[in-house]
């Protein structure tokens, strides 16, 4: 049997419900899992980006820009190297900033702007990170597959967000206009 990387991914990785619900479900419960007793904001988005590209099929880059002096910077992530500055308002996930909402791309190659850190990225989704009703960063998941993201992602990885959110100490940073300066 001829399977590509992706398919293989999501054979052997048994261990997550196909439904893609159920699975969001199992996502959660691990991420709480993950985040109990630790509330330091970068190991705990490099693991969730871990968790993500282990959990998720048919993705082949997933991670965190945070914003640093004006624009998005990369931080934790799984995947090929990346674009490590992106200004406010500029590709997928700059709009994700400027507007303040999810967006989700089903070919990123029509969106006007895009930004290509990965030539085989061909849909995307990103997730702003809202504290104290500030976007101070965004999740960005990109897939070779056209059209990979949906409604059910939006809603699973926006649950993502906000557990990671209550979870970790960068209100406090924000709070004191730290998190922007210590990363």
């Amino acid at each position: 049997m001829n399977m590509n990387k992706n398919q293989k991914q999501s054979v052997e990785n048994n261990m997550y419900p196909i439904d893609k619900q159920d699975s969001y479900k199992l996502i959660h419960a691990q991420l709480k899992s993950l985040l109990e007793n630790e509330t330091n904001v970068i190991p705990n988005l490099a693991n969730t980006s871990a968790l993500l590209n282990l959990a998720l099929s048919e993705i082949n880059w997933v991670g965190f820009y945070l914003i640093k002096n004006g624009e998005l910077l990369l931080g934790p992530f799984q995947g090929n190297p990346a674009c490590i500055h992106i200004p406010i308002g500029k590709g997928v996930c700059g709009a994700a900033v400027s507007q303040g909402k999810t967006q989700l791309i089903p070919d990123v190659h029509a969106f006007p702007g895009h930004i290509a850190c990965d030539s085989e990225s061909n849909s995307e989704i990103v997730i702003p990170i809202f504290v104290d009703n500030t976007v101070i960063g965004v999740l960005d998941i990109d897939s070779p597959v056209f059209d990979r993201f949906d409604e059910i992602d939006r809603e699973g990885l926006e649950e993502v967000v906000r557990i990671l959110v209550v979870g970790c100490e960068w209100i406090n940073y924000y709070e004191n206009k730290k998190v922007q300066d210590e990363f």
